[in-house]
């Protein structure tokens, strides 16, 4: 019997430490002072000019690509003054930007510029910036800003090509598109969660023809499949999204879509932590853990939640450690969406097993040890072993077990497997927060695996695997394991593969 719980809103993570706070400034018409004249200078005048600015170049001598630039500049005008700066040149301008060789000079300018109340930058000098310009992806009016602090700006580059050669140019035609729309969009009588959904079906066709410059007719378009779903009862949604065994590389495309679209996410407890990080920022976080011998919230309760926040129109993801479908109770949330005419996705992680076997770099039915692989729970309904286990699969020497939820009756499950035959110099391995950092193993065989993994004493999800599949990994694994000097452990006893009747 567990004791009951209630849903609780997660408390989303503090924001990391940041070495620069990235901001854009709007300088469309706005003048920024420039002291010097020499190839970055130049530079700088560009980016400036391209933003809108009207740059006021200070500079007793000038290089000849910054006068062929103030001839024909890309943006905003590009002002050559043949004199050196002075103080009272600070006066209404948006920013202060100066390339200097000497120190002295730099220290003058940025002192200056400080006094008057406008941000500086120095090129090339840390010391006396109060901001930076970082590597810049074009796409305007999508923009992308890279910045190391200064740490290394090669790889600030080198991300910059990355990027660069991933983000379609058409990007620039849909970004302006969204520019010209959002006015019309607010204005078009749309509740909120229907806005979102324009943008929401705006995005996904940007991704699909980033290329073509879009038109009236894909507003029109949007804007009416949009109004037809906003007049259907339900508008909003439930999406089971497996969050994989824990290491957020391990996520699916699919499910980041999901959690970046969400308005709710409701959390089981062996989640990873780090898989939020991956969600939109705005979504509500609520946590609605179900652990084993442990406070926990009814399923029902679950089921009632999900639908009713449906029913109000949010878009809720249920998302789940491993696979929703593998002992997640998904059967039961999905016929509940179902009865209540809400609209259900399921997105399959990666699971638990999947997970465990990459780390230890075993094949879970190799086809010279493993005829089939089952997954079974060691936990029912009543929180005990399942009465209805068949013993005979679990005796076969061909297959491989995974016990999904062990904890409290693996003791139980290895004697019974082992009384009907599963011999018990079975190779066993014990995982616990399988591909997380703190990913611990535990190489047995199945008499003792419930004795060790007890001894460990370990929290985080568990999973055994049992099968002669696993007799290399249990080898491995024991070769680096120091045993105590008082007791040596016996060697392991691994049975001899023998080979099936077919490839599997």
């Amino acid at each position: 019997m567990t004791t009951p719980r209630i849903p609780v809103e997660a408390k989303p993570p503090r924001m990391e430490p940041l070495a620069r706070l990235p901001v854009f400034f709007a300088l469309a018409g706005k003048r920024v002072l420039l002291a010097g004249g020499n190839a970055a200078a130049a530079w700088k005048a560009e980016l400036l000019s391209a933003a809108g600015a009207e740059v006021n170049v200070f500079a007793g001598e000038v290089s000849g690509e910054l006068r062929a630039l103030a001839a024909d500049p890309p943006g905003g005008a590009i002002v050559l003054h043949p004199r050196a700066w002075h103080h009272q040149d600070f006066a209404g301008a948006a920013l202060a930007i100066g390339a200097f060789e000497d120190d002295a000079e730099a220290d003058r300018f940025a002192t200056a510029a400080r006094t008057a109340g406008v941000p500086v930058n120095v090129i090339d000098k840390p010391a006396y910036c109060d901001f930076s310009f970082g590597s810049i992806v074009n796409r305007s009016p999508l923009v992308i800003g890279i910045s190391t602090d200064g740490a290394a700006p090669v790889f600030a580059q080198a991300i910059r090509a990355k990027l660069e050669a991933m983000l379609p140019r058409g990007f620039a035609h849909w970004a302006a598109a969204a520019r010209r729309w959002r006015d019309a969009v607010k204005s078009s009588g749309l509740p909120f969660a229907g806005r979102r959904r324009f943008w929401q079906i705006f995005t996904a066709m940007a991704l699909r023809a980033p290329d073509r410059a879009p038109a009236q007719a894909d507003y029109d378009r949007i804007l009416a499949e949009t109004q037809d779903e906003g007049d259907q009862p339900g508008l909003g949604s439930v999406t089971l999204v497996g969050a994989g065994p824990g290491d957020p590389e391990l996520l699916t495309l699919r499910a980041v879509r999901a959690l970046q679209s969400a308005d709710i996410i409701l959390i089981d407890d062996l989640v990873a932590p780090a898989i939020l990080d991956f969600a939109r920022r705005e979504a509500k976080k609520m946590m609605v853990g179900k652990t084993g011998f442990a406070p926990s919230c009814r399923q029902d309760e679950i089921n009632a939640l999900m639908v009713s926040l449906a029913k109000a129109g949010r878009r809720v993801v249920r998302l789940k450690g491993g696979d929703p479908l593998i002992f997640g109770r998904a059967g039961e949330e999905i016929a509940a969406c179902r009865k209540a005419g809400i609209a259900v996705e399921i997105v399959p992680g990666i699971s638990a097993a999947q997970g465990a076997a990459s780390r230890l770099g075993v094949s879970l039915t190799h086809r010279k040890l493993a005829r089939r692989i089952q997954y079974v729970t060691a936990h029912g309904a009543d929180g005990r072993l399942p009465a209805d286990i068949d013993w005979r699969s679990i005796a076969d020497p061909a297959t491989t077990t995974v016990v999904y939820m062990p904890k409290r009756a693996l003791a139980q499950l290895a004697d019974a497997a082992q009384t009907h035959g599963l011999p018990g110099d079975t190779p066993a391995i014990a995982m616990v927060a399988a591909t997380r950092p703190d990913q611990t193993i535990i190489a047995a065989t199945v008499a003792d695996i419930a004795i060790k993994l007890d001894a460990a004493k370990l929290e985080g999800p568990v999973l055994v695997m049992i099968g002669r599949a696993l007799a290399q990994a249990v080898r491995d694994r024991q070769s680096t394991d120091v045993a105590p000097t008082s007791s040596p452990a016996p060697p392991l006893r691994l049975p001899a593969p023998s080979a099936p009747s077919r490839p599997q």
